[in-house]
């Protein structure tokens, strides 16, 4: 690894994926000109706090920080794991910090247990429940799984002050399985999760209703819970929101949400407005299409990179932005190129454009597995 050549990027776009893939494939890594021309420069506290996780969940990481923050030195150690606790910065949700763990996870020594405390629900990064939903099911596609795989939600914390807390648990595997996932299938239910935090429990069932009003006319077995934490388990903010998804005949699940605005910032949000959207947004979801939705896009492409020497197939709806980066990125630090073909609607009879990604995986393996 001492002779792996140091990578060098600018600026503080796609930090995470950058240092997840350069702790996977033990590259160095050096990035400059962090907000370098901003007038506060440097490293948010999300970033350095997403920094100190990754040092957590590895052993012998170098990190170094200039002193103004604009210049960041990442030499990655072994991934390590075992039960570990931390607290997010409240200005971004847990699944910004829960994102690169899932892809970081099953690759470490000792199985993952971690506590993260932050916000649960807000309206930048996808949300705790949206992973658990659609994550955890694409992880056990790929031969990942087992009692272990879970995401409990212990309290929901909304913007701005947070207070949620959920636990993540995670087996490890010492290789990948191939996967062909080609045919996304025909949605056969819809399942949703309407939570209110601090406000009247009415709230729920008044998103449910609304949304209820749009997807029923498509499918008649639709189930939306709704759920309503109290006291302790209520996080310190008060907010409603609500997460759809969408399964198909194949194991596809495809799925939306949206939350309420933050308390004191922006106009207050009609629940019955937030159920309809919601709604709205599974349906151009599902329009979109695909065998994985646009949130895992990048989830699935990394997995399949780290497969065994075998040929993957996925097939996804239009490539998120986010995910149009992270192929370069793979192709950096792994040089590993996807097969990209363009499958248009006619071909498809439904939705929108599809892309048919396949790519040979690298043969990675899982060598700080102790073999038991």
């Amino acid at each position: 690894a001492g002779e792996a050549q140091c990578l060098s990027y600018t600026g503080c776009n796609f930090l995470r994926q950058r240092l997840v893939l350069a702790t996977l494939s033990g590259r160095p890594l050096k990035i400059r000109k962090i907000r370098a021309k901003e007038e506060d420069p440097g490293l948010r506290d999300f970033e350095a706090s997403f920094i100190r996780l990754i040092d957590k969940v590895t052993n012998g990481s170098r990190i170094e920080i200039n002193q103004t923050g604009t210049t960041l030195y990442y030499q990655p150690g072994l991934l390590y794991g075992g039960s570990l606790e931390h607290d997010c910065s409240p200005s971004r949700g847990i699944g910004y910090y829960l994102e690169s763990l899932l892809c970081l996870a099953p690759f470490m020594k000792h199985p993952l247990k971690i506590v993260l405390r932050g916000v649960t629900n807000d309206q930048v990064d996808p949300s705790v429940d949206v992973l658990k939903a659609t994550a955890l099911p694409l992880l056990k596609k790929f031969g990942i799984d087992g009692e272990s795989l879970d995401i409990k939600i212990n309290r929901r914390g909304m913007p701005p002050k947070g207070g949620g807390e959920i636990v993540f648990a995670c087996p490890v595997r010492k290789v990948l399985q191939p996967v062909q996932f080609t045919d996304p299938g025909k949605i056969k239910r819809i399942r949703g999760t309407a939570y209110s935090v601090r406000v009247s429990p009415q709230m729920a069932n008044r998103m449910v209703e609304s949304a209820r009003g749009i997807l029923n006319k498509f499918l008649p077995d639709i189930y939306i819970y709704t759920d309503h934490m109290k006291g302790i388990s209520s996080g310190k903010s008060p907010g409603f929101g609500m997460c759809l998804t969408a399964e198909t005949i194949n194991g596809t699940i495809l799925s939306a949400e949206l939350a309420s605005n933050p308390q004191g910032q922006g106009a207050a949000v009609l629940p019955e407005e937030l159920g309809q959207n919601c709604a709205k947004l599974l349906l151009e979801e599902i329009y979109r299409g695909g065998c994985v939705d646009s949130t895992n896009q990048s989830l699935a492409l990394l997995l399949m990179t780290l497969g065994q020497r075998d040929v993957s197939k996925v097939l996804l709806g239009p490539l998120s932005p986010y995910t149009i980066e992270f192929l370069r990125h793979l192709r950096n630090f792994f040089q590993i190129m996807f097969k990209i073909e363009t499958k248009t609607p006619e071909e498809e009879h439904m939705g929108g454009e599809k892309v048919l990604m396949t790519c040979v995986g690298i043969g990675f393996c899982n060598l700080s597995k102790t073999i038991r």
